[in-house]
């Protein structure tokens, strides 16, 4: 059943140099969440859509929490208007504290460490060990090539078919928040078909 959504995890690209369409999608996205009072968790970047989104929802007065590695503190990586900076030892605890936070995850485009954390994040949920909403925002049709991987994965047998209910798709920020707002969450029974 679907609850209250207090916070959701944003994964996003740290690049610079991006087409202005996914920049806009990043700075959509956190205005619609401010505007629904759900608090923005992301890496703390402050470069690229991290600080897009970031920067979007606090100029609404939207509240944005960072969770960042001490090393990335020491190369001065990190935004630093943020509402909170929470700083841990390594990646690993960033990436399970982000989830712990969250009670949905929307993916905006983004390279290998984005990529990662979606595959990571889905693969929690099929494990039983995430029952939140994973939102993937398909802005230009960026993540059309690893959905259909993912489908074929499915129609492979490497997934089951229930395995496809892990994620949706988004097509605008707005669809984004309604679906990570409306999906209801999982329960412990997955861990039933964690295997096929």
């Amino acid at each position: 059943m679907s609850g209250k959504i207090n916070s959701i995890c944003v994964y996003a690209a740290s690049s610079t140099k991006l087409n202005p369409i996914y920049t806009e999608a990043a700075q959509k996205l956190g205005l619609v969440m401010a505007q629904n009072n759900i608090k923005l968790i992301n890496g703390a970047g402050g470069i690229g859509l991290m600080k897009e989104t970031a920067d979007a929802a606090l100029s609404v007065g939207g509240k944005v929490t960072g969770v960042i590695p001490k090393f990335m503190i020491d190369q001065k990586w990190h935004h630093t208007g943020l509402t909170e900076l929470v700083v841990v030892d390594n990646m690993h605890e960033r990436k399970a504290l982000m989830a712990k936070m969250s009670d949905a995850i929307i993916a905006l485009p983004g390279g290998c460490g984005t990529l990662e954390e979606l595959l990571e994040i889905i693969t929690w949920k099929q494990l039983g060990l995430y029952f939140n909403p994973i939102i993937v925002l398909n802005t230009n049709d960026f993540y059309s090539p690893l959905i259909e991987m993912l489908n074929k994965a499915i129609q492979e047998n490497f997934m089951s078919a229930k395995h496809g209910e892990i994620w949706k798709i988004a097509e605008s920020p707005e669809q984004a928040v309604a679906l990570a707002i409306n999906t209801p969450k999982w329960d412990s029974s997955i861990r039933q078909f964690a295997k096929i």
